[in-house]
């Protein structure tokens, strides 16, 4: 690890050097790659920089104990806790050093969906949609929404929407599957629990740039948009609808004004889903690879449960449970989502460990 670590600083003060020269910003584009690079190493530096220094102060205390004596006890407390600082800086170097997501920077485009329970189902898709609204505006994220079909009683049977800004993809990579609901639905007289399902898809965003898509595989059609509007969207139809025919994909947006528009965040969604579908593909090849506690984020997999009468929210991959069911669905989800990093992170490293 040292070696590699050692390596890592040598690239980044070259990199500090690059950028000083005259000349950087000759091309923009290669100079932005360099400082996006340089951004990456830096925190891993500082790490392995901070870890050399905590094991020179365990030497220095060694060589101060035995040249002073007298000054015994308080080398002893300069060691250990030097030692205490050198070791979870190793760890956290180990947990920099595993290989890094390279859609964690991107933003997202989510799917909710009603899935079991019928209109219970639909409002409890439309609290998911909520809570991750109230999220994106406690991180400083913007919220697009694409297509939103919603019920009589104010559910929602789909919501696609993108949420945009750095960092969104990293924390909510997780989020992907069946999310369950125990509560009294308010369609229900006899004060009744009831379960319901949701679920939630999370792709990181892509463009048409990132994924191949011949335009004579794609057709295009065209209606009435369902949604708020007024007279503009009763008279026109600007709403568009993808197919592509050799997967069988489609996607809808229906929530801008123009066809074109519409037809633009058509092409974002599914550059989106066939990266996420060839990204399906090349771990289904790796069958025989353990699979991470945080589960593969598909659809069918019920991650976590909502039970209201207990003020409690479970997440099953990683056994957490918390009971603060008002405020995660008021967008805290902080707690929930740095659990499912920590546990990401440690079946990584015990793979890895396993792998040396």
């Amino acid at each position: 690890m040292l070696d590699k670590l050692k390596f890592v600083e040598e690239k980044y003060i070259e990199l500090c050097d690059r950028v000083e020269r005259p000349d950087f910003y000759d091309d923009p584009k290669k100079a932005a790659a360099y400082l996006k690079e340089q951004k990456e190493l830096e925190p891993v530096v500082n790490a392995y920089r901070a870890y050399l220094r905590a094991k020179q102060d365990m030497n220095d205390a060694l060589e101060l104990m035995s040249a002073e004596p007298e000054m015994k006890e308080f080398c002893q407390e300069e060691y250990a806790a030097s030692k205490k600082r050198s070791e979870e800086l190793e760890q956290e170097l180990k947990i920099l050093l595993l290989p890094h997501d390279p859609n964690d920077d991107k933003s997202v485009i989510m799917e909710i969906r009603g899935g079991v329970g019928g209109e219970e189902s639909a409002l409890f898709a439309h609290s998911l949609f909520r809570m991750y609204n109230l999220y994106a505006a406690s991180k400083g994220w913007s919220v697009e929404l694409l297509n939103y079909n919603e019920t009589e009683l104010g559910g929602i049977k789909e919501a696609d929407f993108e949420i945009r800004g750095s960092g969104a993809w990293s924390r909510l990579k997780f989020e992907s599957g069946v999310h369950r609901v125990q509560r009294v639905p308010e369609t229900e007289s006899g004060g009744r629990v009831h379960t319901s399902t949701a679920t939630v898809a999370v792709l990181p965003e892509m463009e048409e740039a990132d994924v191949n898509i011949r335009p004579e595989d794609i057709e295009m059609q065209v209606y009435r948009s369902s949604g708020a509007g007024g007279q503009h969207i009763n008279k026109t139809s600007s709403a568009v609808r993808l197919i592509h025919k050799p997967t069988g994909i489609v996607v809808s947006c229906q929530e801008e004004r123009s066809q074109f528009q519409n037809r633009e965040k058509c092409m974002l969604m599914l550059s989106s889903k066939l990266y996420q579908m060839e990204q399906e593909r090349i771990e289904s090849a790796y069958s025989g690879e353990r699979r991470s506690q945080v589960g593969s984020g598909m659809r069918n997999e019920k991650i976590r449960t909502y039970n209201f009468p207990q003020s409690r929210v479970t997440d099953h991959r990683i056994g957490l449970t918390l009971y603060k069911i008002d405020s995660i669905m008021n967008g805290d989800l902080d707690e929930i989502i740095d659990a499912l990093i920590s546990a990401d992170q440690a079946e990584k490293l015990r793979e890895s460990g396993e792998n040396t």
